[in-house]
């Protein structure tokens, strides 16, 4: 069966849109006017290495079995699709068209799969047991999330890594880490036979014969996309300095045993909401990846390139921390710290 899937997000999403065309589904990005009239003039490119292969290859939309267009928040209908994707950076749909927008995906009951690192808070209303209402700080406007069934949201984990090049058009995304995306279930009988389809579409995505990676995985778990907290607590906001920006590798490594101790209070905190051990990632294999992280993460750039606001897991897992009856001083440093280079960055605005 073909679905037709609204994308929230024209540069991340592009990814997940390609590999959703190649199995055969009509997909539609939502951007701006200047980037939708260029995809729908040339289409998307997508570069992903194969496995066997030294050099990237590039997936062009027109080339692929489904459709794909672009259109502007303006324009988008979200009732004529049977999937919506949400694609950008939380503190994106605070912008009045993308907060119009939700607000109609949210009226017309269409299934939502968030595939940002911020978790939405109709899916933290999720997880059995846990109380929600202290946690509107993490969000920029938590209001955008009020009218949300959270029966029709469920969580996808962005693990691909992926960026446009600076040379290139908006058109085009280079995929440097190929994993996959995973998502858990609604817990519905039909949107979840729509996500096993896609599974299994993406999943059979032959070209010349030669399995093409980052795939779709489908979970039972609520907690599977959560793995990446303890990551992002340990490595991606400690690469924010009172000096400058440093490294993914160097803020893990630079003190393994603090970072070890970090890492591991996240994941038992995850753990306390009802995980399975078996979600998550030991610190051994996390800190052996982040040998080779050798750049700031995007957040420290952003924070340092001057953004007032930027996606906080980092708080989102404090006020879960805190409404679980524990806390960690290293945790509550990083929210500060982070808390006082964005309002810096605001003040330095005027």
């Amino acid at each position: 069966m073909s679905y037709r899937i609204l994308i929230l997000g024209a540069s991340y999403g592009s990814l997940l849109g390609t590999k959703l065309i190649a199995a055969g589904h009509d997909v539609t990005l939502v951007c701006r006017d200047q980037t939708a009239a260029l995809i729908n003039d040339k289409g998307t490119e997508v570069r992903i290495k194969l496995r066997d292969e030294d050099d990237h290859r590039s997936f062009f939309s027109g080339d692929l079995a489904g459709t794909l267009d672009a259109k502007t928040p303006e324009e988008a209908q979200p009732q004529d699709y049977d999937l919506v994707c949400l694609a950008m950076q939380e503190p994106q749909y605070s912008h009045p068209s993308l907060r119009e927008l939700l607000a109609r995906v949210a009226e017309a009951k269409v299934p939502c799969m968030s595939i940002m690192n911020m978790p939405p808070l109709p899916y933290m209303k999720r997880i059995p047991g846990l109380d929600c209402s202290g946690m509107d700080g993490a969000f920029e406007s938590p209001s955008i999330w009020e009218k949300f069934d959270p029966a029709l949201m469920t969580l996808c984990s962005p693990d691909p890594q992926a960026f446009r090049p600076p040379e290139e058009e908006a058109n085009v995304l280079h995929v440097g880490l190929p994993t996959n995306f995973k998502v858990t279930r609604f817990h519905n009988a039909k949107h979840d036979a729509m996500l096993a389809e896609l599974e299994q579409g993406i999943l059979d995505y032959r070209i010349d014969g030669k399995d093409v990676p980052v795939k779709l995985r489908v979970f039972d778990s609520l907690f599977v996309p959560f793995a990446k907290w303890a990551m992002l607590a340990t490595g991606n906001y400690r690469c924010i300095t009172p000096d400058g920006p440093r490294a993914i590798k160097d803020a893990v490594h630079g003190d393994p045993a603090k970072s070890k101790e970090i890492y591991g209070f996240v994941n038992d905190l995850v753990v306390k909401l009802g995980a399975d051990p078996e979600d998550l990632v030991p610190f051994e294999k996390y800190a052996k990846a982040a040998e080779n992280l050798l750049k700031p993460s995007s957040a420290a750039r952003a924070v340092y390139a001057g953004a007032q606001n930027i996606e906080r897991v980092d708080k989102l897992i404090q006020l879960v921390a805190k409404a679980s009856g524990v806390a960690h001083p290293e945790i509550d440093a990083t929210v500060a710290l982070v808390d006082s280079k964005l309002a810096e960055n605001a003040k330095a605005a005027g």
